[in-house]
């Protein structure tokens, strides 16, 4: 009898949908205070997920909800800065 894997779910700070973690694009606080995208999941730091659409992201920077998760300031220029990656990824699978 084959074991079922359970898929770890986590939810966009912008939808707030929960959906599977390989479907999210995880945005990172690192120890030295950079935000940055984690395409891997595997970066340091304080993490928040985000459906990798440019309308959850604008959700997610009008309600404050990324600055929430991450727990610090994110300046306009990292927003803009996150939108060009995440408008650039090919990450729609």
């Amino acid at each position: 009898m084959q074991r079922v894997r359970r898929v770890p779910l986590r939810k966009c700070v912008g939808c707030q949908e929960m959906k599977p973690k390989a479907e999210l694009t995880r945005v990172v606080r690192t120890p030295d205070g950079d935000i940055v995208l984690d395409p891997t999941g595997k970066r340091n730091g304080r993490g928040a997920y985000l459906c990798p659409t440019e309308a959850c992201l604008q959700i997610a920077v009008k309600r404050k909800a990324l600055e929430r998760a991450l727990k610090t300031a994110i300046p306009q220029e990292i927003h803009e800065s996150l939108r060009r990656q995440l408008v650039g990824d090919d990450h729609a699978d």
